[in-house]
């Protein structure tokens, strides 16, 4: 069976990728926080990919495939704080899956990385400036770690790299910022503004990794779920009550729902609260055959619940 190395196996996601690859696949999986609920026949290690310990891993394993997700999902100013030290371990492992032979990497990423900004287009394809660092510190650590990812493509060809850009994904375990703020009681929405939303649900985002690990592709690719709507219609089917705001206030009164752990929303994501930023996903669609399962009202019905 091919040998697969997951890279932040300890999240959501990453535990159900690896429940999903195990039947046809030697799972490797890789985490700095303690190894918890894996499945059955899942090899998991606690190591920090900038320290020689996960480079003896890669040099004794010599994984085929690579799946990197590693990047936490928070966008606030501590998560800031932590940016050096995820863009050192995305540099350390893409400098191991060179010198150790791997053959295919496969990147998570978010489509925020983008920038909300007035003047976005109505869909971004992936030849759209990546302009997130000017929305705040918070955002700019995933700019920094995928903009590594994508020189890593044109750098070293004879590694199969796909860097995936996501909208919000949602899902009983994918604990993500934008899925916390739907679970408000009361939703914050800047007064004038209600930018369209994209989503995709988490089994999807599974599929749309795994279609990726199984297709040679090489290079950026949006992946998207089954449409948008405008931000208060997405609250409106959570059953959740939008919380209009003047926006220069916005920001404050996340920050104190944030800083009093009423929600794990991050005030860093406030300029996405009242700019749109939809993806186009039809290259990946085009280069994989993926089209979601799961549609928006499945997706909201879910949040209900």
């Amino acid at each position: 069976m091919d040998k697969i190395l997951i890279t932040g196996v300890g999240s959501g996601l990453g535990r159900l990728v690896a429940r999903e690859l195990r039947s046809r696949m030697e799972v490797i999986g890789v985490d700095r926080a303690p190894a918890k609920r894996f499945p059955p026949g899942v090899s998991v290690q606690r190591l920090d990919l900038r320290k020689r310990p996960f480079e003896e891993l890669m040099r004794k394993e010599r994984p085929r495939i690579v799946l990197h997700l590693a990047l936490s999902d928070a966008a606030d100013d501590r998560a800031a704080r932590r940016g050096d030290r995820e863009a050192a371990a995305t540099r350390a492992l893409l400098e191991h899956c060179v010198e150790y032979g791997v053959e295919r990497l496969v990147v998570q990423s978010s489509g925020l990385v983008y920038g909300a900004f007035a003047a976005n287009p109505y869909r971004m394809d992936e030849g759209t400036p990546v302009s997130g660092a000017a929305n705040g510190p918070g955002i700019r650590r995933w700019v920094e770690a995928d903009a590594l990812v994508a020189s890593f493509i044109w750098q070293f060809p004879e590694v199969e790299t796909a860097l995936l850009r996501f909208v919000p994904i949602l899902g009983r375990s994918f604990g993500s910022g934008v899925g916390a703020y739907l679970q408000l009681p009361r939703v914050p929405m800047a007064m004038g503004f209600d930018p369209m939303a994209q989503f995709i649900a988490e089994e999807d985002a599974v599929r749309a990794l795994v279609a990726a690990i199984d297709h040679p592709l090489r290079g950026i690719y949006n992946v998207t779920g089954p449409g948008e709507v405008p931000l208060s219609t997405a609250i409106r089917e959570c059953h959740r009550v939008a919380w209009r705001i003047p926006s220069p206030l916005l920001r404050r009164v996340l920050a104190a729902l944030h800083g009093r752990g009423l929600t794990a929303f991050p005030p860093g994501l406030t300029d996405f609260l009242k700019y749109p930023v939809c993806l186009d996903g039809r290259r990946f669609a085009a280069a994989t055959g993926f089209r979601p399962k799961i549609d928006l009202p499945e997706i909201f019905g879910r949040m209900r619940r």
